[in-house]
Formats: C-alpha cells, sequence, structure tokens
C-alpha cells in the first residue's frame, strides 16, 4: 500500500484496477442480489490518487477556520434565540448553547478521525462507502445533498427581507429584486441573484472563495463582537433586568432546556462542510482536526456570549422573536444599532450559502468517481482545480428550490504464511466470534438508543408506562455498552486508512453518545419533516435501483486478498 494508506472493505480491490467486465456470466449476476448493498470500496492509496485529476490542495488551517465558522454562524443566530428564549429556556439559553455545542463536539470528534483516516471529498459518503457499504453509502450522500439544498434555499430566502431592512422594510426594494409570485409560483429574484454570486465565485478556485469567505465571517464576527460589548456596556450599567425575574433562571425547567438544546444543535450544523474539502487541505491529518475544532469553539463562544447579553438586556418574554437583537437594542434607544446587526445578518447569510453550495459539487463528483452518478460530475477544471462542472449544475438547481465504525473495520491478513496456517485458521475462528458479538452489541444498542430516544419524547405517553420504556432502554444500551467495553477493539483501528492524525477519544462510549444525541434531535422532528424525507430517499433507492449499482466501479470486482490487491496496481 502506497502513502501511509491501508485498505478496508474485507480485502475488495481497488476499483481503479479491477473493475472489468470479465468473460463469464457469474460476476454479474452478483449485483442483481442483496450483495450491491454490502459491496465496499477501499480507502485511496496514493497511487490510484496519482491517476486522476486532482483537486488543488492549497488550504491551511486558517482557510478552514474560515470556512468551517462561516458555514457553522448563519443568520439563525440573529434570529433563534428570540424564539428559543420566548419558547423553552428563558434565561438560561446560554446552557443550551452549551449543551448543543457539547452535542456537536460528539460528532465533531468522530468526523475528525474519519477525516484524517479516508480523507476524500466525499465526506460521510465516502467513510460510510468504506466501512459499511454501498447502499448506505449512497442513502447517506443522497441525504446530503438534500441537507445542503433545503440549507441553502432556506438561508437565500432571507436575503430580500433583510437587505429591506436597510431601506425601511422590504416592500421598499425595488421592484426587480422584490419578491413575486408569478403563476402562482413565489419568485425571489434576491436569492437567486445571491447564489448565482456564490456559485461563480466558487468556480474561480478554492483558495480565492476560501478568502472572500474569510472576509465577510471576520465581518459577521466584528458584528457579534459589536452585540457583546455593547450590549455588554447596558447590562452592567442597567443592572441585567433579565436576570432579575420572579420565576428563577429556568422558568421552562430542565425539559424546556433540553428543548431548548435540541432546537439549538442546528446552529452548529455546518463543521461537516469542512470535511468534503480534505482532498484540498494541505496537510488533512494535521490541519482537518484542528479546523473543525476551533471552528466549533469559536461558534460556541459567540453563541454563548451573545445569547447571555440578549436575555440580559431585557426579560425573554419581552424578546421579539423576529428580531430579538435590534428589539433589546431598540429599548434602550439605541436604534441604529439594528443596521450594525443587520450588516452581521446579510454576511453571515452570504457565508452560510457558500457553505452550503461548496459540499454539493464534491460529494456529487466523489458519488460519480464511483460510478454511483454520470462521469459529468467527477470533471475537475483543469485551471481552477475545482468541480466546475458539478458546482454550476448546483448553483442552477438552487433557484428553482425558491420558485461510524472503529469495531467492524477489518480485512484480511495481507501476509501470508503457509508455517502460520493453523494459527491463523483459529485466529479467524476468534475474530468471527469477536465479529459476531460486536454486531450483536452494536444492534442492541441502536435499539436501546431509539426506545429510549422514543421514550423520553412521547410526553403524551403516561408516566407509568413512559419511566418503564427509558428503563427498558437503559438496560439494553448500558449493558451492550459494558459488553463492548470488554471486547477487544479490531487492529485495524490504528492501521486502517492513511497512517497519523486524529484519533477519536473514548471509543465506544463517544460514539454511542453521539448516536443517543442524533437519534432523539430526529425523532423529535415533525411528522412532515419525514413525509419529505422518505420521498426524497425513495426517490434516491430508485436512481440507485436503475442507475448507481449498474454503473458502480465496484460492480465487477471480486473479493481478493489485500496483497493481490496491491499487485493489480
Amino acid at each position: 500500500m502506497g502513502g501511509g494508506s491501508g485498505g478496508s472493505g474485507g480485502g475488495v480491490a481497488n476499483s481503479s484496477s479491477s473493475a472489468r467486465p470479465p468473460s463469464s456470466s457469474s460476476s454479474p449476476s452478483r449485483s442483481w442480489g442483496l450483495e450491491c448493498l454490502i459491496r465496499r470500496k477501499r480507502v485511496d492509496s496514493a497511487d490510484s490518487k496519482r491517476e486522476r485529476s486532482q483537486l488543488a490542495k492549497r488550504l491551511s488551517v486558517f482557510d478552514l477556520v474560515a470556512i468551517g465558522v462561516g458555514s457553522t454562524i448563519g443568520a439563525g443566530v440573529y434570529i433563534l434565540v428570540g424564539a428559543v428564549a420566548r419558547e423553552h429556556t428563558g434565561p438560561a439559553l446560554t446552557f443550551s448553547f452549551l449543551l448543543a455545542g457539547t452535542a456537536a463536539a460528539l460528532s465533531a470528534f468522530c468526523y475528525a478521525e474519519l477525516a484524517c483516516r479516508c480523507p476524500s471529498a466525499g465526506s460521510a459518503y465516502h467513510y460510510s462507502y468504506i466501512c459499511i457499504g454501498e447502499g448506505i453509502a449512497w442513502l447517506i450522500g443522497w441525504s446530503l445533498i438534500l441537507e445542503f439544498t433545503l440549507g441553502g434555499a432556506a438561508v437565500a430566502r432571507g436575503m430580500s427581507p433583510n437587505l429591506g431592512s436597510f431601506i425601511g422594510g422590504e416592500d421598499k426594494l425595488p421592484g426587480l429584486l422584490a419578491r413575486q409570485t408569478i403563476f402562482g409560483v413565489l419568485v425571489d429574484p434576491c436569492a437567486a441573484i445571491l447564489v448565482f454570486i456564490v456559485t461563480g465565485l466558487l468556480c474561480t478556485g478554492i483558495k480565492e472563495s476560501s478568502f472572500f469567505q474569510g472576509i465577510i465571517t471576520t465581518t459577521n464576527i466584528g458584528a457579534m463582537l459589536f452585540i457583546c460589548l455593547a450590549g455588554g456596556y447596558l447590562g452592567f450599567k442597567s443592572g441585567w433586568p433579565g436576570y432579575e425575574l420572579p420565576n428563577g433562571y429556568f422558568p421552562f425547567g430542565v425539559n424546556g432546556l433540553l428543548a431548548g438544546s435540541a432546537k439549538l444543535f442546528f446552529s452548529f450544523v455546518g463543521f461537516d462542510c469542512l470535511t468534503s474539502t480534505a482532498e484540498e487541505v494541505k496537510s488533512p491529518q494535521r490541519d482537518l482536526p484542528l479546523g473543525i475544532a476551533i471552528s466549533l469553539a469559536i461558534c460556541a463562544m459567540l453563541y454563548m456570549l451573545v445569547s447571555a447579553v440578549v436575555v440580559g438586556l431585557i426579560p425573554y418574554y419581552a424578546l421579539d422573536p423576529d428580531t430579538p437583537i435590534s428589539s433589546a437594542f431598540a429599548s434602550y434607544g439605541m436604534e441604529w444599532a439594528a443596521y450594525i446587526i443587520t450588516t452581521g445578518t446579510v454576511t453571515a447569510l452570504c457565508a452560510s450559502l457558500m457553505g452550503s453550495i461548496l459540499p454539493q459539487p464534491r460529494i456529487l463528483m466523489a458519488m460519480a468517481r464511483d460510478g454511483l452518478l454520470p462521469s459529468f460530475f467527477s470533471d475537475i477544471n483543469k485551471h481552477t482545480r475545482v468541480p466546475v462542472k458539478s458546482t454550476i449544475v448546483t448553483g442552477c438547481l438552487f433557484p428553482h428550490h425558491f420558485l461510524g465504525q472503529s469495531f467492524l473495520c477489518d480485512r484480511e491478513n495481507s501476509d501470508k504464511n503457509p508455517l502460520l496456517e493453523d494459527h491463523n485458521v483459529q485466529g479467524a475462528s476468534k475474530e468471527k466470534r469477536r465479529q459476531k458479538i460486536v454486531t450483536w452489541s452494536i444492534t442492541i444498542i441502536c435499539i436501546g438508543v431509539f426506545v429510549l430516544s422514543s421514550a423520553a419524547s412521547a410526553k403524551g405517553l403516561p408516566s407509568v408506562p413512559r419511566f418503564m420504556l427509558c428503563g427498558v432502554g437503559v438496560f439494553l444500551l448500558s449493558g451492550s455498552l459494558f459488553v463492548l467495553t470488554f471486547t477487544d477493539q479490531a487492529d485495524t483501528r490504528h492501521t486502517f486508512g492513511h497512517s497519523g492524525g486524529f484519533i477519536c477519544p473514548f471509543v465506544p462510549y463517544l460514539p454511542v453518545a453521539c448516536i443517543l444525541v442524533n437519534t432523539y434531535l430526529l425523532i423529535n422532528l415533525g411528522a412532515g419533516t419525514w413525509i419529505r424525507v422518505c420521498l426524497w430517499l425513495l426517490l434516491g433507492v430508485l436512481m440507485y435501483v436503475f442507475y448507481g449499482r449498474n454503473h458502480s466501479l465496484l460492480k465487477y470486482v471480486v473479493p481478493v486478498p489485500n496483497v493481490t490487491a496491491a499487485d493489480t496496481r
């Protein structure tokens, strides 16, 4: 294996060298069964990466922090603090941000190790393809497209009202920029223009776009620091009336605090954008974990400072749910502060939109490289060294929206010695038992997490059955976690993928906590959201069945020992 790369996926041969149709008809028949769902690819070796067109490796830690902070701190913090404080947390809003940031950090730890081991533009799609299989990888990649598309669409739609606030209201915008209804469809020219500008900027190159991202992110941080400093001065001068309330610091109790954290968790979504740039980072093993950690730390600190100031200036129930920060300053006669706050909001919208469009072409490119999408999406421009075609397609589609696996990663032994055959047979039998124990333990953990999260979220359920279900979930979760704790991890966890880089701590506890938090958040999504997501996933399944599985580069690959795979390169 070259370049310190390891293999994964049970020794499946590298698709770039072995994915040729055989003469017999036995291998093609495999693609018509369920085997296609579990076929896994290997971590790209240094040799295979040199064979194909490369993205430009120009990103440093500073660039990653600019992209990460800009993608994470959207306009939501300027609006969401009012609604969450009024409905869920009260003055305890800062603690909800702390809990949400801690939950995001759990996912970030797992992302950081996988990004070091498998530095690819595919992000979670790529990791799951290596560790789990093609079927799950396709659904994850398809879901990521939906996530970034809807997130970017929601961000872009906020541009019109915020630009309008500079000139006295959205109705004061010029006719060409104002929202209009054409044939019953709402058209937002401001949003479309912003998307096209950002798309053009991203096509110029990753370094150029990250430089611009750094400028607008710095402006946004400046606006947030103004809120903290000016608000802090007003708070100390007035005695922080928002904290002097008769119903205390936790008016909605622990349930309100947790409910607020669940909503605020989405304010930290954005660090996963960094993992999609892994191929463009100069030193991914060192810089990616640092970029993710520093970005999350800066965002959490700014969120907590802003929330502490806002809920302290005026009582939480007096906050305007639409413009909480501006209304808080206006109550002290500082109406002019609204212009600074709106500037921060507009720059946050631009930075967040860039963070939503940036990963999509790279995920499409990664899926096209594997044959699951047409090769059109994998083309990289020779001059700018970015996937220009995928970026343009992503940008053109946007306006229409306005109109894990450390225990199971294993591979065959690449060094075969006939003298050790009996020992290898015994070791293989022992390894199979270990894998069976781990598989069942993880399955029971997932069942326990689902039962516990469902029971904790079922507020309409009577207390006795609710607590009984919670107890069952805790028993399943803790029992299986106990078994995992005393089960040896696969040796390949520290040799899998590229050597060096960040190692996720507290395994298996931290990944299980991450699963629990994210499952709880998913269960608390509305029924309408789940229906739309299921429809999107159904469309993805149809695309995979009729195109992806038949064009996958792993379609004709036969499992072989790793040493054979290396020889075929």
